[in-house]
């Protein structure tokens, strides 16, 4: 009968070994090469092939690591054996984000956890990784203000170049490799821009109303320097024009009056760390420009608050137009003084260039 011929010699195919136990039924005795390893007994289940054991490491070691986060779901991540969670990728917030040439609250509060030692140390520094869609938010952001600020500034300066943001702005990984101080992270937000691209004007935006703006040439050249402090001995017109700028209402007005403050603070172009505390050599002590001498750096800078940093629509913009208005002669003419040469006809030579500091000759 058909029906007796399709069962009966199924039956006899399987049973046709010696050992007609249970376990001869099971899936691997039916494959062709034999079974790697048996190391389940004759009365265990059959089950798949897959393996349980890792998805029960992955499921333990998410309920050690991160039994606190509630916002984690499981099925999100997919670990590996001996991968363990460590911390949360923390998503950019929704709200609170401005137009392309402002500054939000959002890069402030940022900006602010770098400040934090727990957040900005080298050997558990995970802020930029963890915060990473916050942090490329917070660069987006940064280079649309930059684009902003340099029209800005190319409008008030013609000798800037309009150069893109990234040729301006710099890195927040800082430069540990010669430092005693092993931050990987920088605190603020920077750019600089001159006529040659970097080293000129300088803009930093840091929280805690600690943003400034700031021009000038900071530890010049030892030629550089030298041709500055000739042009101050001998009275060059550059050098009468640089007391002209310093002494004028708009410049004491944004950076103090035109001399060393009392206490050594920071006023005008004075109070700088590395000024020196005795005359240059050579250089007469009792000479009428002996305070502008000893400065190895001539730079201003303007401060201003969150609150000036954060504000709606271009008033930051504004601000920064008008201190930047004040800097451009000031700039312009220590480039002068730092590039064209001393004229040795002048009127006013100074006998002091032979005669050099007595305390210095001994």
């Amino acid at each position: 009968m058909p029906a007796t011929r399709k069962v009966v010699p199924r039956k006899p195919a399987q049973l046709s070994n010696e050992d007609s136990e249970p376990e001869s039924l099971h899936s691997d005795a039916l494959d062709d090469l034999p079974p790697k390893k048996r190391t389940r007994s004759s009365n265990s289940k059959s089950s798949s092939p897959s393996k349980p054991k890792p998805k029960r490491k992955k499921r333990k070691a998410k309920e050690d690591d991160i039994k606190d986060e509630e916002d984690v779901d499981d099925s999100d991540v997919d670990l590996k054996e001996g991968q363990q969670v460590v911390g949360r990728v923390v998503q950019a917030p929704k709200t609170g984000w401005v137009p392309p040439g402002q500054v939000s609250q959002n890069t402030l509060d940022f900006l602010a956890k770098l400040k934090d030692p727990a957040c900005n140390d080298r050997e558990c520094s995970e802020l930029i990784c963890q915060t990473e869609p916050v942090y490329r938010r917070v660069e987006k952001e940064f280079k649309a203000f930059i684009e902003a600020f340099t029209d800005m500034l190319t409008d008030v300066d013609s000798e800037i170049p309009p150069l893109p943001p990234k040729d301006v702005t710099h890195r927040i990984y800082r430069d540990v490799r010669f430092s005693n101080d092993k931050t990987p992270y920088k605190k603020g937000l920077s750019a600089s821009f001159s006529r040659s691209g970097r080293k000129g004007i300088f803009a930093f935006f840091k929280p805690g109303d600690e943003s400034v703006i700031a021009a000038g040439a900071w530890c010049p050249g030892k030629n550089e320097l030298s041709t500055l402090r000739n042009h101050l001995l001998r009275s060059t017109p550059a050098a009468k024009t640089l007391h002209t700028i310093l002494a004028s209402k708009a410049f004491t007005t944004h950076f103090g009056a035109p001399s060393p403050h009392p206490n050594g603070d920071r006023q005008s172009v004075f109070g700088h760390e590395d000024e020196l505390k005795v005359a240059p050599k050579g250089v007469d002590k009792n000479h009428k420009d002996i305070a502008l001498l000893k400065c190895r750096s001539l730079a201003v800078s303007y401060r201003f608050t969150d609150a000036q940093v954060v504000a709606p629509g271009s008033e930051f913009i504004d601000a920064l137009r008008g201190v930047a208005d004040v800097m451009t002669p000031f700039v312009h003419c220590l480039n002068d003084m730092m590039t064209l040469p001393v004229d040795d006809s002048s009127d006013e030579e100074n006998e002091e260039d032979d005669t050099g500091d007595p305390e210095e000759d001994e």
